[in-house]
């Protein structure tokens, strides 16, 4: 169990969320020898492509494009992608699909999960898959749940930050310095032409995390002695456990 590789998973509402939101953390976690697993619940077809609607495109092209766009984004990430096609506008989980993710959970046993925060007024895709991410990571820990696979352990959950994080009761407590990676997140930002409208707020964003991050260190140095440029901010949900205070 050693020799395993170390495994952090994100669950994405649409094929586009991941990158906007945890792009630099996957990117990081990619160079530390993790295996990056995303997992799509919809390819946003209906609410997050409305340029390709207005350009005529069938419901079947639109997926086709959104899937290739996230595609590529991940390959330059470093990330494994796995697409569900459970429809959005609205997100509706059901229990086949609560199946495959508790069990992709217990196969892979992430130590941390990324998905959305607990509250979104203005997508209410964002706010289900949060709380259907945190159902399966229960069930999935539960004893007697009909698996092949053995039981999950407790992984940290990490909420990445939402498009307008006051209307979300969004309050961050971890920075993320992405600042090494930051090239990488961009140019997979730039895979998604369907939103290349989000391309410049997410990029300015990086960067005021960036000075944050540098804020709540009381330097705008990392520990590698360089400097913070870019970061992402998310929420611990559970408590941390040690024998000292972090």
């Amino acid at each position: 169990m050693s020799n395993k590789q170390k495994t952090i998973t994100v669950v994405s509402a649409h094929a586009a969320d991941f990158i906007w939101r945890c792009g630099g953390a996957i990117a990081l976690y990619h160079d530390l020898g993790y295996q990056v697993r995303v997992i799509c619940l919809s390819f946003g077809e209906r609410g997050e492509s409305a340029r390709l609607w207005k350009d005529g495109k069938t419901l079947e092209e639109i997926k086709a494009t959104r899937r290739s766009e996230s595609e590529e984004a991940a390959r330059i990430l470093g990330a494994e992608i796995r697409f569900l096609d459970a429809g959005d506008y609205p997100l509706q989980p059901t229990k086949e699909l609560q199946d495959i993710v508790v069990n992709e959970f217990r196969e892979h046993q992430p130590e941390i999960i990324l998905t959305h925060s607990l509250e979104d007024p203005y997508n209410f895709d964002h706010k289900r898959t949060t709380e259907f991410v945190l159902e399966c990571r229960v069930l999935a820990q539960a004893e007697g749940y009909p698996s092949k696979h053995e039981k999950l352990g407790a992984p940290q959950v990490f909420l990445f930050e939402p498009h307008q994080p006051e209307q979300c009761d969004f309050k961050p407590n971890a920075f993320l310095d992405i600042s090494s990676v930051f090239d990488r997140k961009r140019k997979a930002m730039e895979c998604m032409n369907a939103q290349e409208h989000l391309l410049e707020y997410y990029s300015e964003l990086a960067k005021r995390r960036g000075m944050q991050a540098g804020r709540n260190i009381g330097s705008a140095i990392n520990l590698s002695g360089s400097k913070i440029k870019y970061a992402e901010a998310y929420q611990r949900l559970y408590p941390t456990v040690g024998g000292t205070l972090v």
